[in-house]
């Protein structure tokens, strides 16, 4: 099941279990998982995008060896908060990833590419450097603010 907000999503989940994020690129997916507490979300891999069933297989995978219990999925909204062809490409990917039978959250990314991308250049990382670390940075922080939510017990994303 998808879900569009965090109450609903953390109602679906058993108490507690890691959390798998994800921020879905055409050509890339970055992988983040957090801790079975929801406090820290941490960079996990990045995969080179194949056919799906080449991607679901390598996420199943990930998921069983991590025991993750729900997936967080960037949805890449505009600014203005409407959609855009790249959050129906998403959406259609979340549907997709149904066949994990894993509760599926779709979490706002807005800015997040930017913020990781900034920590990165204050960190004074290569642009080589950046764009290995880039998507998968921006897994771990789509999947912090929405373990921040639903430990917090925010209502609204």
């Amino acid at each position: 099941m998808i879900f569009a907000a965090a109450p609903a999503f953390r109602d679906a989940l058993p108490e507690g279990g890691r959390l798998m994020g994800l921020d879905v690129g055409s050509k890339t997916i970055g992988v983040a998982f957090c801790d079975a507490e929801w406090t820290i979300a941490t960079a996990a891999e990045l995969i080179h995008r194949a056919k799906f069933s080449a991607d679901l297989a390598k996420l199943k995978a990930l998921a069983a060896e991590q025991r993750a219990v729900g997936i967080v999925i960037g949805l890449p909204l505009n600014l203005d908060g409407s959609e855009s062809p790249r959050t129906q490409s998403t959406r259609a990917f979340a549907r997709n990833l149904q066949a994990l039978a894993l509760p599926i959250m779709l979490w706002d990314e807005r800015w997040s590419t930017q913020a990781v991308t900034r920590t990165l250049i204050d960190a004074d990382a290569s642009r080589a450097r950046r764009a290995e670390l880039v998507d998968k940075m921006a897994a771990a922080y789509i999947l912090q603010g929405a373990i921040d939510a639903l430990a917090g017990g925010y209502a609204a994303l």
